[in-house]
């Protein structure tokens, strides 16, 4: 077996409109000269590119999937907005929430990057690979059931988890999040229910401002199935393994899930336009290497990475070899050029002893 890697180029024909980085264009916001929203199709075209390049792709057991049908979106989405979304696609496109705008066939692509996490995640349960990565696009860990925001029009890992547990694949399955900001559509999609864990770590009132404090646990039977590790801008590598460390994993060793889905975001990267965290591709290697670890102990290596947010396009694509590579067990190296100033950057130990505090609070909060 292999590590599996799903993708389509049609993923990568999505568009979003007339922006200016994050402002629609008009006024006196001039029309940029690049790509326009921070979420464009290079960062991920580029990943694939990189590793085709390397020659890691070769090593994995690569290739496409169908979009996933009206009944699987029907678990996790009510009928009233998936009508509303494939009417506008169908029309050419515009904006159903915040931040989501979309082009002609928006709907169709959407679905099949919603098929691209369910197939990975259905390969890696029926053991026809060892673990896999999809490259999905558009993201989803922002979509609530009815309101898309943050580029994210479905919710691409909750569609799979529902796919799975209806086909009798898992019972118990956990996410963990660790795009730089908060997942608020997978939490709140699984917020009242104990067969889901939902972990998120990201940078603190990133976005959404309004969610992703320690305090929301969860409620009715998912209290304390949800997880938040907010973390302080400038955090760096030494804190993100930490947190994983003392935090993430423990939660992870007692709920003792079945399977375990990352939404595996590269935008804490140090030259992601969209955050302050400072990571680096070697941050993104340990963090896999340890859920990799995690997941042969309690799940027989039951591990699928979706990919989510992440738009440097310089440095995605060495975020994503470094972690795709570390999956498959590769020797194939693509060594990030940016890596050396990314770690002249790194907090002080002053610093880092802060953030360990504040790790430590909510370790005590937790019990453990």
């Amino acid at each position: 077996m292999a590590t599996g890697f799903f993708w389509d180029e049609r993923c990568f024909w999505h568009t979003g409109g007339n922006y200016a980085f994050l402002a629609p264009v008009g006024g006196l916001v001039q029309p940029p000269t690049g790509a326009g929203l921070p979420e464009n199709p290079e960062t991920k075209r580029r990943m694939k590119n990189l590793m085709e390049v390397t020659g890691l792709l070769a090593e994995l057991q690569s290739g496409s999937a169908p979009p996933v049908t009206r009944e699987d979106l029907l678990r996790v989405h009510p009928a009233r907005y998936l009508d509303a979304f494939q009417r506008m696609s169908r029309e050419g496109g515009g904006e159903l929430g915040l931040r989501t705008p979309f082009g002609p066939d928006g709907f169709d692509i959407a679905c099949l990057s919603a098929g691209l996490a369910t197939a990975a995640v259905f390969a890696t349960l029926k053991g026809q690979v060892d673990n896999a990565y999809a490259l999905s696009r558009p993201p989803g860990h922002h979509c609530l059931p009815d309101f898309p925001n943050g580029f994210c029009l479905l919710n691409n890992v909750a569609i799979a988890v529902e796919a799975a547990k209806a086909a009798g694949l898992a019972d118990r399955i956990a996410v963990v999040d660790w795009d730089v900001h908060h997942g608020n559509g997978t939490e709140a999609i699984f917020y009242d229910r104990a067969d889901v864990l939902t972990i998120s770590i990201h940078q603190e009132r990133n976005y959404p401002r309004d969610s992703g404090d320690f305090e929301d646990r969860g409620s009715e039977a998912g209290e304390g199935y949800n997880l938040n590790v907010p973390l302080p801008p400038g955090a760096g590598h030494a804190t993100y393994v930490e947190a994983m460390e003392r935090l993430v994993v423990p939660e992870l060793e007692a709920f003792r899930p079945d399977a375990i889905i990352v939404a595996c975001g590269f935008d804490a990267a140090g030259t992601d336009p969209l955050s302050r965290m400072l990571a680096g591709t070697n941050t993104f290697a340990e963090m896999t290497a340890m859920m990799m670890a995690v997941a042969d102990d309690l799940c027989d290596g039951r591990l699928t990475l979706v990919h989510e947010g992440g738009y440097s396009e310089v440095q995605v694509p060495f975020c994503g070899h470094a972690t795709v590579a570390t999956l498959a067990g590769s020797a194939i190296d693509a060594p990030d050029p940016f890596a050396e100033r990314i770690a002249g950057q790194q907090p002080g130990a002053r610093f880092e002893r802060f953030c360990s505090t504040l790790i430590g609070e909510m370790e005590a909060a937790l019990g453990r």
